[in-house]
């Protein structure tokens, strides 16, 4: 009866009063005849036909999602506790005082210091029965995503299994002098502990989601067994309204991830106040998961409340627990057993009897099901056995328990990082400290004797279960990777041919597939876009990947290349979700680490909808040290041309630039891309460098010529000369060639060289000679660098300048180059450490003029390198739909504002008169009086 009285109950809220209770029996009493005499499968199929009847006669159902307000697993189907309570709560008492003593200690030093109390103490217990009885260690055990502001607890565990010293949790949050602790879980800084950065909030989950996807596809593609092992995720009920956090539900849900199982701690407090003042969050996850197709196991009340429970014949419990909202909830948690009773209990006269021979402190210590061990282990044993969908535990716990008035329950109590000596000793009392008043004063952190019997029965649980963790494998097999030369074979045959470089970087992966070593290893990612990209052939030529195969003949299966889906397809076909296909990428360029099994993703995608939209998945990328590479492509606000305002990028590369580990690179033509990717690979999966790459393409179509002799160090650095005057004077090209820069003398399609006598005779310029010739340096990157070209010719033939043309490909690469030599310089008076761009543009003259398809600030990125005048022209503003041409001129990146910038640059310091540049002005109708491109 009792089943069906609460399912009754989940409608109270909807239907304030039953107009006939009896008729409503003889429903329920008919139902439970046919449920003893027949089974559930007969009685769900009855059920689902009621439905189906009511709402094709128009009856208006509630949801169904929902469930009482009360724990999943029956008391009747709890499972045995295997682990000693007693010992356990000991040690759960250990790691709460030593987590505690860690943000005081670290506050009451440095106030300054941060860190978080409440988090870790709501959290503790469904911590401790994970990894007394659940987390399996190693490379073929769990993977766990903890809460990043319960921290503290994780290292006040490593503590006391001695992985961390006492020194190290004295320098909680203070890491520079190399013997500290991270804030939150950060692999970059603590490489040999943490594996998965879970912060800022929203990332673990989705990241969680894709890992147990990535770890399937691994199985499915037969390069790994990953049977038996979970994910977990630890999350925080407020951090549920990121979009991230249940941006994968419905893909673990349509993937079946019964290896993924989420643990939702609903502590109901967010930073500032209730997650759900007014509501209920544990009812409105319940509905999101169940709808999104997940298993949920509620956990809400603890063993305290199942004599209550089982003496409440009429419901009342359950009926009061609907009507309070979590508002209230919370301000029970904050307050003593006598507000309970008088504000919970006293309210129906049947309630009231049901607690009537409890004192407050009886009901003060009625605990919330996220407290009681044999709870969560029911719950977490129910998940772990479950087949056929994730899982998701709603944990109902208390903010801040155990810190009493000071903290449990308080608004405030995110933030509480102090606590004073007699707050102290309650907490102490609380949990039964073996802890003299001196030692609880000066928040000492206490560790007990090897041989006792708290680190027998620790140490025992954690080797039962293979070891301790979290842990993190910093290497993984070192990979052969193809050289340049079998690249380069299959760029020589497209010599001459108008590609674009997106064409190039498919022909150039299509390729890496086929290598009999490493081809099985990429993963080529896409959220919705490899058509857009002309990435179609590796439909057929590898498949996507999908967990049930193809059940469908696709529509166009009469065609060569059609969409082919496949269990063991190796494309990761994401849809359109750019966090969810980063959260994939993330997934696979630590599969060094997470699984000892080297992968190299290629995540293709929108540049625009790259770090723009995914800018703290990408921070979080370099943090847990990824391998692979990100493919921007249809990138450049100029060069993709009708598409407008939001999808024309000019900011990736700067974006790009500000994480530290991201190698960022814009190449012009196909050869350059061979010699970054080529490299990539071999920094990544043989040297195993903890960088990766972010390389921009575009979808210009031009003549991509060969690699020029020895150009591959300078395209690696991030500049070579790709074009020498003939005007400059034969010292000044001399000492260019000794200094390494070297010549590309093929011919572009857009340029038309103009002979050099015939330009000494231009603008009156025969009375120079060579060597006192007007010169300018031109930089240029991506396709913007043809238009540098352009403007070399047309300042040689139209002006008598003299001008080297320079392909940078990096300009982050050469900044953090020329901020190392000044760094060397400036702590070492007798470094004579130079720059790179620097020594490149060393034996050259005159001012430097840098052109991108991106934001002046990324060509500023070098200017404190730039030994003279420098000048620097990107793409300011938001785009809009026009022709390349149009585009162009409208940013004033064109060859012919290429042209006027040079010279104006060389009248300002008098290498010319200004009555050129206006010349210049006038030839090329130029609007000066046009509002600056950022305005308009």
């Amino acid at each position: 009866m009792t089943d069906l009285s609460e399912i009754a109950s989940a409608f109270w809220r909807v239907i304030p009063a039953d107009p006939d209770p009896g008729e409503t029996r003889e429903w329920l009493d008919a139902f439970e005849s046919m449920l003893a005499a027949e089974g559930t499968e007969r009685a769900t199929f009855i059920l689902r036909a009621l439905l189906d009847q009511a709402r094709a006669k128009g009856v208006k159902l509630p949801p169904v999602f929902n469930t009482p307000y009360c724990n999943t697993i029956p008391l009747s189907e709890q499972p045995q506790y295997p682990g000693h309570s007693e010992i356990e709560q000991r040690l759960i008492g250990l790691v709460r005082w030593n987590a505690l003593a860690m943000v005081v200690r670290a506050n009451s030093a440095h106030a300054e210091l941060g860190g978080h109390i409440a988090s870790y103490a709501s959290a503790a217990d469904l911590f401790e029965v994970g990894f007394n009885h659940f987390f399996r260690a190693g490379q073929t055990g769990d993977l766990v995503y903890f809460q990043p502001h319960s921290a503290p607890g994780v290292y006040a565990r490593a503590y006391l299994e001695g992985r961390l010293s006492e020194e190290q949790l004295a320098n909680y949050r203070r890491e520079t002098g190399g013997k500290g602790l991270t804030s939150y879980c950060h692999p970059y800084l603590m490489p040999g502990f943490w594996q998965f950065p879970t912060g800022s909030m929203g990332l673990g989950p989705i990241t969680a989601v894709h890992q147990a996807r990535f770890m399937r596809y691994l199985a499915n593609r037969g390069l790994l067994d990953t049977s038996g092992r979970k994910v977990w995720a630890f999350v925080g009920d407020g951090e549920m309204d990121e979009p991230e956090a249940l941006a994968g539900l419905s893909l673990a849900a349509r993937e079946g991830l019964d290896n993924l199982i989420f643990v939702v701690n609903c502590n109901l407090q967010r930073l500032d106040g209730p997650v759900r003042g007014n509501g209920s969050i544990v009812q409105e996850l319940e509905g999101l998961f169940a709808g999104a197709g997940w298993n949920v196991v509620k956990v809400l009340w603890g063993s305290d409340w199942d004599a209550l429970f089982a003496r409440d014949r009429e419901q009342v419990i359950l009926k009061r627990l609907h009507e309070t909202v979590d508002g209230e909830f919370q301000k029970y948690a904050a307050t003593d057993g006598r507000f309970n009773r008088e504000n919970f209990f006293n309210k129906y006269p049947e309630l009231q009897a049901i607690v009537a021979h409890m004192s407050d402190d009886d009901i003060d210590r009625l605990r919330r099901g996220g407290h009681d061990p044999v709870k969560i282990y029911a719950a977490y044993s129910a998940a772990v056995s479950h087949r056929g969908q994730p899982t998701v535990i709603l944990a109902q716990t208390k903010k801040g328990y155990g810190m009493g008035h000071w903290g449990q329950g308080r608004m405030t109590t995110h933030s509480q990082k102090k606590l004073d000596a007699e707050a102290l000793k309650e907490f102490r009392d609380r949990f039964a400290l073996a802890l003299g008043d001196e030692q609880v004063t000066a928040a000492a952190f206490h560790r007990p004797p090897p041989e006792s019997q708290e680190m027998r029965y620790l140490h025992a649980r954690r080797q039962a279960l293979g070891g301790y963790l979290p842990e993190r494998i910093g290497r993984g097999p070192e990979l052969a990777v193809p050289d340049l030369a079998a690249i380069a074979a299959m760029l020589e045959r497209s010599t001459g041919r108008e590609q674009s470089t997106t064409t190039v970087f498919v022909n150039i992966l299509s390729q890496l597939l086929r290598d009999a070593t490493l081809g099985k290893r990429i993963v080529p990612i896409v959220a919705d876009e490899a058509r857009t990209f002309g990435m179609q052939s590796l439909f057929r030529q590898v498949g996507i990947y999908a967990s049930l195969g193809q059940l469908y003949e696709p529509e166009d299966h009469d065609e060569l290349l059609y969409y082919r889906e496949a269990r063991d397809g190796q494309i990761l076909e994401e849809g359109i979700t750019e966090a969810g296909a980063m959260a994939s990428w993330i997934a696979a360029a630590t599969s060094y680490s997470t699984h000892g099994t080297p992968m190299l993703p290629f995540y293709t995608f929108y540049s625009m909808f790259g770090f723009q939209r995914i800018g703290d998945l990408a921070w979080q990328a370099g943090d847990s040290r990824a391998r692979g590479f990100l493919i921007g492509a249809t990138a450049g606000r100029t060069t993709l041309a009708g598409e407008g305002l939001q999808h024309q990028d000019g900011s990736s590369q700067l974006i790009a630039s500000t994480i530290p580990n991201c190698v960022a690179y814009d190449p012009c033509f196909g050869y350059e891309l061979a010699v970054i990717v080529q490299d990539g690979m071999r920094r990544m999966l043989a040297a195993q460098e903890d960088v990766f790459y972010y390389v921009t393409v575009s979808n210009e179509n031009y003549a991509q010529p060969r690699l020029p002799e020895s150009a591959e160090e300078g395209i690696r650095r991030g500049m070579y000369l790709l074009r020498r005057s003939e005007l400059a004077g034969d010292t000044e090209r001399d000492d260019i060639k000794r200094d390494g820069a070297k010549r590309d003398d093929t011919k572009r399609d857009d340029t038309k060289r103009a002979d050099t006598k015939r330009s000494d005779a231009k603008r009156g310029d025969a009375k120079h000679s060579d060597a006192k010739r007007p010169a300018v340096q031109l930089l240029g990157s991506g396709p913007i660098l043809r238009e540098s070209l352009a403007a070399a010719e047309l300042l040689e033939r139209d002006w008598g300048v003299a001008a080297h043309v320079w392909s940078v490909t990096s300009f982050t690469e050469l900044r953090r180059d020329g901020a190392a030599a000044a760094r060397a310089r400036r702590l070492d008076p007798a470094s004579t450490r130079e720059s790179y761009v620097a020594r490149c543009l060393a034996p050259t003259r005159g001012p430097v003029i840098a052109a991108s398809d991106y934001v002046s600030a990324v060509a500023d990125l070098i200017r404190p390198w730039v030994p003279r005048r420098y000048v620097a022209l990107g793409t300011d503003g938001y785009g809009r739909s026009d022709t390349r041409v149009a585009l162009r001129r409208f940013f004033e990146v064109d060859r012919h504002s290429i042209v006027v910038a040079a010279l104006s640059a060389l009248a300002d310091e008098g290498s010319i008169e200004r009555d050129r540049v206006a010349a210049a002005i006038a030839t090329y109708e130029i609007d000066a009086a046009r509002p600056d491109p950022w305005t308009i």
